[in-house]
């Protein structure tokens, strides 16, 4: 009693979620518990609301649209699998990771690719696979708040969104998107330590 596999065992579906998330069994423990924290109701899933609850979320100016992504194809509510599939985006990617995986099996969740999707999602309000120039101003307002003026902001977007669109559609496509971030260390910038 008191193991951490007899913990573990109050997870549904602990080794599917294992083997999809790539976490730790102690890593999904304390996510398992995070989770149930949220729920203070204890309903067994999550709301908007409750997620709204976690201050970095709060303080964070994509958090609304990081919410958002726990919630695909306008459900109101996400269970523990699919918090921990949405983590999993977060979690810092091993060396090793890359070196032991078998390439019949599907790519990790936090695969650069599947970071960097993750984050065109973001962006990609309207799903169409582009990000519009509406789009980028969006989500550019919402990072920089007032600091900037309207006209910088307006002029920051044109040039981000000018040097990212090579086929000249006025848009930034999500291999575009990818090959602007080519030098980024995304695997770094997109991690919580915690979430191993």
């Amino acid at each position: 009693m008191g193991s951490r596999s007899s913990h573990a065992a109050l997870i549904p579906d602990v080794d599917h979620i294992r083997r999809e998330t790539g976490f730790s069994q102690a890593s999904l423990l304390r996510l398992y518990h995070r989770f149930q924290a949220l729920d203070r109701e204890e309903k067994g899933y999550l709301s908007r609301l409750d997620l709204q609850q976690i201050g970095a979320l709060a303080v964070n100016p994509l958090g609304d649209r990081i919410i958002d992504s726990f919630f695909p194809n306008g459900s109101q509510r996400v269970d523990f699998a699919g918090f921990a599939r949405v983590l999993a985006h977060f979690r810092p990617v091993d060396e090793e990771d890359a070196t032991i995986r078998d390439p019949k099996q599907p790519e990790p969740l936090n695969s650069r690719m599947n970071k960097l999707r993750f984050a065109f999602q973001l962006y990609d309000l309207d799903r169409d696979g582009k990000i519009s120039r509406n789009e980028m101003l969006q989500v550019l307002r919402l990072m920089v708040g007032v600091q900037v003026t309207d006209e910088q902001l307006e002029s920051i977007t044109d040039r981000t969104v000018q040097e990212a669109d090579e086929d000249g559609d006025g848009a930034v496509s999500f291999m575009e998107f990818t090959k602007s971030l080519e030098k980024m260390n995304i695997e770094q910038k997109m991690s919580i330590r915690i979430l191993k």
